[in-house]
C-alpha cells in the first residue's frame, strides 16, 4: 500500500509555481493577483481562504481578500463581482461557498467572468472541460488527475467508481476520468445517494473516488484487494476530547480500508492541498494567458 501524499506533492507544485514567478519578475511580466470574496463568518471557511492566502504569499502571488458582511443583499453582492470582472489588475478570483442562505448561489456563480473564474465552477468553462477544450478545470478534480499522473498510476481501461454528483466534484472528475487522456480512458460509474446496492459496485471497482460527505462510508467489506482509493470528503465531526472540539473524517474508514488498497489518499493531508495547490496553478494559467 502506497499514501498518495497530497501535502508533499502540493508543496512541489508550489514550488514550481513560485519558480515561474521569480522568472516573470526577472523578464519583467505580470506577477499573478489572485483575489478571494468572502461573506459572513463561517469558520471553516475563513479558515480554508486564509490557507488560500497564506499560499499565495508562499508562491509570490499578490492577494487580495475581500470580506463582505453576511447581511449584504444578492444585488451589492453582483456589483462587487462585477466590479471584480473589470480590474484589470486580477488574473482571477473566487467567492468562497456556502453563502448566506438569501443569496442565490448560482446567480453569483454565473456573474463571474469566466476568465476569471479560477474555480472552474462557471457552466462556459465546465462546458469546454467536458467537450476537451481549453479551460479552468475544478481545483479538486484538477488536484486529483495531477495526483495520478504524478504518481504514475495508469487509469486506462480501468473500472472508476465516483461516488457523489456534485458539479464541484463527482459530475467534473466522472467526466476528466473517461476522456482520451493520462490519466484517463478509464470506465467510469457514477453512483451517489440514491444508488441502489452501492458495495455491489464498489467491490468490483479498481479505483474509488468518494465526494459524498458522509463520515467512514466506505468500509473494508465494500472494496476489493488492490483498489485505488482516494478520498475527497472531508468533515468536522464533534470530538470533545480533541483540543478544537471536533476531528476530520474523511469518506473512507482509513484504518480498514487502507489495509486492501494499493494506493489511497489520507485526511487530512491528501486530495485538500492538492485543491489549493491547483487553485494557484490556474491562477498562473490565466496570467500567461492574458500577457
Amino acid at each position: 500500500m502506497e499514501i498518495l501524499d497530497g501535502k508533499k506533492l502540493s508543496e512541489q507544485i508550489k514550488e514550481e509555481i513560485k519558480q515561474a514567478v521569480i522568472l516573470r519578475k526577472e523578464n519583467q511580466k505580470k506577477i499573478p493577483h489572485l483575489a478571494a470574496v468572502i461573506v459572513g463568518n463561517d469558520g471553516a471557511s475563513l479558515t480554508y481562504v486564509g490557507s488560500k492566502v497564506r499560499s499565495c504569499e508562499q508562491v509570490g502571488f499578490k492577494s487580495t481578500l475581500i470580506h463582505l458582511e453576511s447581511k449584504i443583499t444578492e444585488e451589492a453582492l453582483i456589483s462587487k463581482i462585477r466590479a471584480l470582472n473589470n480590474d484589470d489588475t486580477l488574473d482571477g478570483y473566487i467567492v468562497q461557498l456556502p453563502l448566506p442562505q438569501h443569496i442565490d448561489e448560482e446567480k453569483i456563480l454565473l456573474a463571474v467572468d469566466p476568465k476569471k473564474d479560477v474555480d472552474g465552477f462557471h457552466p462556459s468553462n465546465f462546458g469546454r472541460m467536458a467537450l476537451e477544450m481549453d479551460s479552468f478545470i475544478p481545483a479538486t478534480p484538477f488536484g486529483i488527475m495531477e495526483m495520478l499522473r504524478r504518481y504514475k498510476i495508469d487509469v486506462s481501461g480501468k473500472h472508476c467508481v465516483v461516488i457523489g454528483r456534485s458539479h464541484i466534484v463527482g459530475r467534473p472528475i466522472s467526466i476528466l476520468m473517461s476522456q482520451k487522456n493520462n490519466p484517463g480512458n478509464a470506465t467510469v460509474t457514477l453512483a451517489h445517494s440514491r444508488t441502489k446496492d452501492i458495495e455491489k459496485l464498489t467491490q468490483k471497482a479498481d479505483i474509488i473516488i468518494s465526494a459524498l460527505g458522509i463520515p467512514e462510508f466506505l468500509k473494508a467489506d465494500m472494496v476489493k484487494d488492490g483498489v485505488i482509493v482516494i478520498d475527497v470528503g472531508i468533515t468536522r465531526v464533534l470530538d470533545e476530547s480533541h483540543p478544537k472540539g471536533y476531528i476530520i473524517k474523511g469518506d473512507v474508514a482509513y484504518d480498514e480500508v487502507s489495509k486492501k488498497s494499493s494506493y489511497i489518499t489520507p485526511v487530512p493531508g491528501g486530495v485538500g492541498p492538492m485543491t489549493i495547490a491547483m487553485l494557484l496553478q490556474n491562477t498562473l494559467l490565466s496570467c500567461e494567458r492574458k500577457f
